[in-house]
């Protein structure tokens, strides 16, 4: 699927590249014969990049500046569960350990992307696109429990809401969006029916592309799904 609203030879930066989703990104933009380059940076890649260590962020940036300006910056990293914990089904299964781990991964890190990251964008056409999550949707949440996979979301929701506002400001052709994938067959999502109810990586992958692709700065700031349908905050 060609990314239409993109110049012949953008160039494209994914970072959380190892996960499932980020991985299809990477493919689906390394075949996109129009993507000039795909900087695809992760934990293990070179430069690293590791959302819990702000020192390797603001490094990771600096270090790939000048393969931009960038005309697509994509965060696909984040995190439910781990090794040590699952998502909380009551307020007795909250502990903070667990709301660190997970706000360091899908709260913290990103906002220090977009500290030294939005600035890469190209100035002509340049999207910021961070993974969000429907459930992290204060209007939409009906069914409780996830404490801190919802309320990690609902907080980068605000994040990128505010430095869309900021940004505009000095780069008003920029689009900053928080976009919900659906459910993934992923790590993230295996514990949960990933597998019978999630579908492939890369159709929430070309999914993504297609939203991206049809929104420009007026969109800024806003919440999307994989359909293309706004979502509420």
């Amino acid at each position: 699927m060609p990314l239409d609203s993109f110049p012949e030879g953008f160039r494209a930066l994914v970072i959380g590249a190892s996960g499932g989703i980020g991985a299809a990104l990477v493919d689906a933009l390394r075949s996109d014969p129009r993507c000039a380059s795909v900087i695809a940076l992760s934990r293990s890649s070179e430069p690293a990049l590791d959302l819990t260590d702000p020192a390797s962020i603001e490094q990771a940036a600096t270090r790939v500046a000048g393969q931009g300006p960038f005309h697509l910056i994509v965060n696909a990293a984040g995190v439910l569960h781990g090794a040590d914990f699952m998502p909380e089904k009551r307020l007795a299964d909250l502990n903070q350990a667990q709301l660190l781990a997970t706000f360091q991964i899908n709260t913290f890190g990103p906002a220090m992307l977009l500290r030294h990251f939005s600035g890469l964008l190209d100035r002509q056409r340049g999207v910021l696109a961070m993974l969000s999550a429907k459930v992290g949707s204060i209007g939409d949440n009906r069914l409780g429990g996830w404490y801190s996979y919802r309320a990690s979301k609902a907080a980068l929701n605000m994040l990128l809401k505010t430095a869309s506002i900021e940004v505009r400001r000095s780069q008003p052709n920029a689009v900053l969006l928080a976009l919900h994938p659906g459910t993934v067959n992923s790590r993230l999502s295996q514990p949960f029916r990933g597998a019978e109810i999630g579908r492939p990586a890369n159709d929430a992958a070309q999914d993504l592309l297609r939203v991206i692709d049809g929104l420009g700065p007026e969109a800024s700031g806003g919440f999307y799904a994989y359909s293309g349908d706004e979502l509420p905050w």
